[in-house]
């Protein structure tokens, strides 16, 4: 499958998008995009949403008609992540797994909290910067959970298996191991955290289990588009042909970038001791 981001607007404003086409076609990135990339189900599709080193907090619009990608926006102004020493911007490759949802009506047994309501967040720590709307190919090498007002936030740590260092890397162990300082990181990047028992798979599965509750509308679905293109059966699956919502997605452009307030660029020393 070819996969390829339609990106509308310049980037860096409110009116910024970037859709996903598959073979030229518009798809809902969070429905019509499979999780499982091979037949044994090791392997799993994920979205990058935000490329490692930059600042911007995009997201997967779970409202939006097709889910695209977007800016988050707060007080209506773009949000942006702050620099905190020594990291600069995100620092994996940030996204979600496709077809996969954070039930808020279900309290998970690890974290005693109910799932957030968004597709499962994911950090590839491999070597190379991803794009924004990319499809990458990773194995899940372990999970966290973000405990975050009441809600459990989980993410889960992947690498691309297309990785030079992909066929050393199947736990969290090996990553301490090969990448020493990168865990101890990212712990300090979100600060609240947990570690749970159990297999990583298993909150990927569950996860997607949740979503075909949602999309199949055996939960309640709220404000969240179900549209899709490819999910046969579902209440949300839409004919494209005669579809005036889809035949009215804007075809791509490519214009620069908005300009970013020098602010977002700047370093913030956190100190961990309450006395300095």
């Amino acid at each position: 499958m070819s996969y390829t981001p339609r990106p509308v607007n310049p980037a860096n404003t409110l009116e910024h998008r970037v859709f996903l086409e598959k073979d030229g076609k518009p798809v809902s990135i969070f429905h019509d995009v499979p999780l499982y990339a091979n037949a044994e189900k090791t392997v799993f599709n994920m979205i990058v949403e935000i490329p490692r080193w930059s600042n911007a907090k995009l997201e997967i619009s779970k409202e939006d008609y097709l889910n695209p990608i977007k800016q988050d926006v707060k007080k209506g102004k773009l949000r942006y992540v702050r620099n905190c020493f020594p990291h600069h911007g995100y620092i994996w490759n940030y996204g979600a797994f496709p077809q996969t949802w954070e039930d808020p009506n279900h309290v998970h047994p690890d974290t005693k909290a109910k799932g957030d309501n968004d597709p499962l967040d994911v950090c590839e720590i491999g070597e190379r910067v991803g794009y924004t709307g990319q499809v990458k190919q990773v194995k899940v090498l372990g999970v966290m959970a973000l405990l975050d007002e009441g809600e459990t936030d989980w993410k889960v740590i992947v690498i691309d298996v297309t990785d030079p260092l992909a066929d050393k890397l199947n736990d969290i162990e090996d990553v301490e191991r090969h990448l020493p300082g990168l865990l101890r990181a990212t712990n300090e990047w979100f600060r609240i955290y947990k570690i749970p028992d159990g297999k990583p798979e298993n909150v990927v599965h569950e996860t997607h289990e949740a979503w075909k509750r949602l999309v199949n509308g055996q939960a309640p679905k709220n404000d969240i588009s179900v549209a899709n293109v490819s999910v046969a059966g579902t209440p949300g699956q839409i004919a494209t042909a005669s579809d005036s919502a889809y035949n009215s997605i804007p075809a791509a452009t490519h214009s620069p970038a908005g300009p970013i307030d020098p602010s977002v660029d700047k370093w913030f020393f956190i100190s961990s001791s309450p006395n300095l």
